[in-house]
């Protein structure tokens, strides 16, 4: 896709996400759609990837783990977008007896989702293993790419997996914080501070950069020049700067919308925001 397709392309997500957690009062728009520019261009312009059929090693292929399983929304949005499952089955998210339950799991057979991520601080671990057994079976020209929330890094599993990776050399793996500075209980800083992160990763043996997450030109620009760091013996991390809730102008950079969901009202004032792409499910 070129710029102005993956631009469409997320907006429909979005318009996806806040449809999704309406239909079931129940859900976490506001990360999903701070993240929605990065995981559209992920799956549909960046990494190499089949989604039919789906193979769970994902031998030869870039793999993609979600950690902050909780933006749920816009993971099934791109995974069925791109075609890993009919798009018609994101009217079923967080029903009884759904594949799309509330945060990622495994047993449900769900075609691209490789592990459970409701338990935070876990990704970064299990996308170390994934990029250490790629270079174990001597795959040259595969990434393993990895999503986290910065309030999960508050969780000391990160920076055990953050020294695995370093010493490991795992230079095929990708990891991006999203850098929005919110969590559940309100802004990062008060309730547990995690700056200066570039500092500490840069400590911990990492390549760090830095990118916006919330414009598309800049997301693809970003990515490419993490690849231009990458396969020099240190894994790489990208600090994204997102606004919780971007698109839809009263869940823009606040908590308060991390996880609860539109009225009938407000969902008309966010489809307002947002222009149809593809269309509707």
């Amino acid at each position: 896709m070129e710029l102005q397709e993956l631009q469409s392309m997320a907006s429909q997500v979005r318009r996806d996400i806040v449809r999704m957690v309406h239909n079931v009062q129940s859900g976490h728009p506001g990360g999903s759609l701070g993240c929605t520019d990065f995981l559209v261009a992920l799956y549909f312009k960046i990494m190499k990837h089949t989604p039919v059929p789906f193979d769970m090693d994902g031998k030869g292929q870039d793999l993609f783990f979600l950690s902050n399983g909780h933006i749920s929304p816009v993971f099934y949005s791109v995974l069925a977008r791109s075609g890993y499952f009919p798009i018609s089955e994101l009217a079923t998210f967080r029903k009884l007896n759904s594949r799309l339950q509330g945060h990622p799991t495994t047993h449900e057979h769900l075609p691209g989702v490789r592990i459970a991520s409701g338990s935070l601080g876990q990704g970064l671990s299990v996308a170390s293993g994934a990029a250490y057994s790629k270079k174990l079976n001597k795959e040259e020209d595969t990434y393993v790419y990895v999503l986290m929330g910065d309030g999960e890094l508050q969780e000391g599993q990160n920076w055990e997996a953050a020294m695995f990776a370093a010493h490991h050399k795992l230079d095929n793996l990708i990891a991006t914080v999203d850098v929005n500075g919110q969590q559940i209980d309100g802004p990062t800083l008060n309730v547990m501070n995690i700056s200066p992160l570039r500092a500490k990763f840069e400590a911990f043996g990492w390549e760090v950069m830095e990118m916006e997450g919330n414009d598309m030109a800049a997301v693809l620009k970003g990515v490419d020049q993490a690849h231009g760091l990458s396969r020099k013996g240190k894994p790489v991390m990208i600090l994204m700067h997102t606004a919780m809730g971007k698109g839809v102008d009263f869940m823009e950079g606040t908590h308060e919308w991390h996880g609860i969901a539109p009225n009938d009202a407000q969902l008309e004032n966010a489809l307002g925001q947002l222009t149809i792409g593809p269309g509707d499910y």
